[in-house]
């Protein structure tokens, strides 16, 4: 098995890729080794000394550190990767269910949003290691959450305000801005 590694706007933040399906629906992030009861991988990738965060895509697993050397964590994480798949095991034992977000008179608009979100923001945003999730949209404002490489990145804020406020204002007028939960 080949894993490949791939940097993020993120300096925190390492992508690795292992040449195969992750998850095959969502995604997943978890921020504290409580959060990953429900996945064998995310619980080993846990217990690697400097592991602070770690979130999976379709083909992808992102590694947030605790700031310790990208030098040292690698091949541990390399190992813990490489270690899981060729054992066959699960990523995740069990998915958990989607609550929604949102009802009432605004669900046209928060459909609109949630379908430019997953058609031209979600695929860029998962090149860089990460995922943006729909929150809530109230009075004009969309709140969104900020995953993996992109939690944390110095420039989410500007991958926020300028680029997904600005295409988010462009086709729904409804829209006045954009906040990270």
């Amino acid at each position: 098995m080949f894993i490949q590694t791939e940097q993020t706007p993120n300096p925190a933040t390492l992508k690795f890729l292992p040449g195969e399906t992750v998850l095959e629906q969502g995604t997943a992030n978890f921020t504290r080794v409580e959060d990953a009861a429900g996945s064998p991988l995310a619980k080993a990738l846990f217990a690697v000394d400097g592991v602070a965060g770690v979130f999976f895509g379709y083909d992808f697993i992102t590694i947030t550190s605790d700031g310790r050397d990208w030098a040292e964590l690698k091949p541990v994480i390399l190992g813990t990767i490489m270690e899981h798949f060729t054992a066959g095991l699960p990523v995740m034992e069990k998915v958990a269910a989607e609550v929604p977000e949102s009802s009432g008179e605004d669900d046209e608009i928060v459909t609109q949003i949630k379908e430019l979100l997953e058609t031209r923001v979600r695929p860029a945003v998962a090149r860089d290691g990460g995922d943006i999730v729909f929150h809530a949209f109230s009075d004009g404002i969309v709140y969104l959450h900020m995953q993996g490489a992109c939690a944390g990145c110095p420039s989410s804020t500007a991958t926020l305000k300028y680029g997904i406020q600005n295409l988010l204002k462009h086709y729904i007028p409804e829209v006045e801005s954009v906040e990270a939960v």
